[in-house]
C-alpha cells in the first residue's frame, strides 16, 4: 500500500535534503559543532559517570521478530593458551557473532528507506548484500559528543512506565522539557525515557517489545524546529508500536532517518540516568555516545555514557 499523502505532507515539513549540501552524509551530526561541545563540556559539575547501555548477552532484547537481529552469540577462541611454549605468558580470546542493532545501538541513515530513496535523495540500492551501505555508511559518522538532554517524559506524567499505547506526543516533550529545566537547543542529543525499559530489566522480554509506547508521528517535527542532532530512547521499537497510523508502519523511523538525515537511538537504559537527574536537579549533561565504525554498516552498537 502507498504511503499515505498525511505522510508525505510531514515529510515536506522536516526535509533537510541539500541543507548541508549534495554530498553530505551526516545529515544532522553537521549541529554539533565545536561550540556546541564546548558548551556541552559545562554541563560536568559533580562527575558523575552514568552508563545507559544493555549489557550484550546471548538473552537479550531481541525476541526472533526481527529476522537476522540476532542477540550476541558469545564464544571462547582460545583460554588460557601459552602461544610462546610452556610456561610463558597466556591468553585468552573471543568472538562474538551478532546483530549490529541487537542491542544498545544507532540506527544509521541507511537503515530504512522509502519511495526508492535514502537521506539526501540517494538511492536506495546503493545498500547492497555484500558491501552493505556503499553510501551513508555507519563510519562515516563524526564522534557523536554533544549536549545531551533527558526528557523523561514517564516522570512528567507521574508515572514509572507509560502505557503500552501511548504514543509521546510535542506536548509531551514540551512537559518533560519543562521538568527538565532547560530548553533543548541546535546541536543537543535528545533521550527521550518512556520507562519501557522497566519491563526488560524485569524479565519481561516480551511484553518489553510488544505492545510498546513510542515516538508519535507528530514528534519529528518537534525535533527539526529545535535542530536537534539525534534521538534515542528506551524501547525495542524507538516509535509507537503497533503504529498509530493503521497501515502506516515505521513513519518515525521514514521521516527521522529518511527525510531529516537524523540518527535514532533504541534499547537505551535511562533508568539510572533518571533517577540520577531527579536527584541532582539537572537534566543536561556531557553525552559521549559514539557508534562502533563498521564499514558499510546499516547501524552499530553504541556504550553511551552522560557525564554529570
Amino acid at each position: 500500500m502507498p504511503l499515505p499523502q498525511e505522510f508525505h505532507d510531514l515529510a515536506r515539513q522536516v526535509n533537510n535534503w541539500g541543507r548541508w549540501g549534495p554530498d553530505d552524509e551526516i545529515g544532522t551530526l553537521n549541529l554539533i559543532t565545536e561550540e556546541t561541545v564546548r558548551a556541552a563540556a559545562d554541563c560536568v559539575r559533580s562527575g558523575h559517570r552514568v552508563p545507559l547501555a544493555l549489557p550484550l548477552r546471548h538473552d537479550g532484547v531481541q525476541t526472533g521478530a526481527v529476522p537476522g537481529r540476532i542477540n550476541p552469540l558469545h564464544t571462547m577462541t582460545a583460554v588460557n593458551q601459552e602461544l610462546f611454549g610452556p610456561g610463558t605468558v597466556a591468553t585468552s580470546d573471543d568472538a562474538v557473532t551478532m546483530g549490529l542493532q541487537a542491542g544498545t545501538h544507532w540506527d544509521g541513515l541507511t537503515h530504512v528507506s522509502h519511495s526508492g530513496r535514502l537521506y539526501n535523495g540517494r538511492p536506495a540500492d546503493a545498500v547492497t548484500a555484500h558491501a552493505g551501505a556503499t553510501v551513508l555508511g555507519i563510519e562515516k559518522l563524526p564522534p557523536v559528543v554533544s549536549r545531551g538532554v533527558l526528557l523523561d517524559v514517564a516522570r512528567a506524567h507521574g508515572t514509572d512506565r507509560l502505557p503500552d499505547g501511548h504514543a509521546v506526543t510535542p506536548e509531551d516533550l514540551d512537559a518533560a522539557e519543562e521538568l527538565a529545566g532547560t530548553r533543548v537547543r541546535a546541536g543537543d542529543v535528545a533521550l527521550i525515557r518512556t520507562g519501557q525499559m522497566r519491563r526488560y530489566l524485569a524479565g519481561e522480554r516480551a511484553a518489553y517489545a510488544f505492545p510498546s509506547p513510542g515516538l508519535s508521528v507528530r514528534t519529528p517535527r518537534w525535533f527539526h524546529d529545535r535542530d536537534v542532532a539525534a534521538v534515542a530512547n528506551d524501547t525495542l521499537t524507538f516509535e509507537i508500536f503497533p503504529p498509530e497510523i493503521e497501515g502506516l508502519w515505521m513513519p518515525v523511523h521514514a521521516l527521522h532517518l529518511v527525510e531529516m538525515g537524523m540518527l535514532q537511538g533504541q534499547n537505551w537504559n535511562l533508568e539510572e540516568l533518571s533517577a540520577t537527574c531527579a536527584d541532582l536537579g539537572r537534566h543536561a549533561f556531557l553525552l559521549s555516545a559514539v557508534a562502533e565504525p563498521f564499514t558499510g554498516g546499516a547501524g552499530a552498537p553504541v556504550a553511551p555514557v552522560a557525564l554529570l
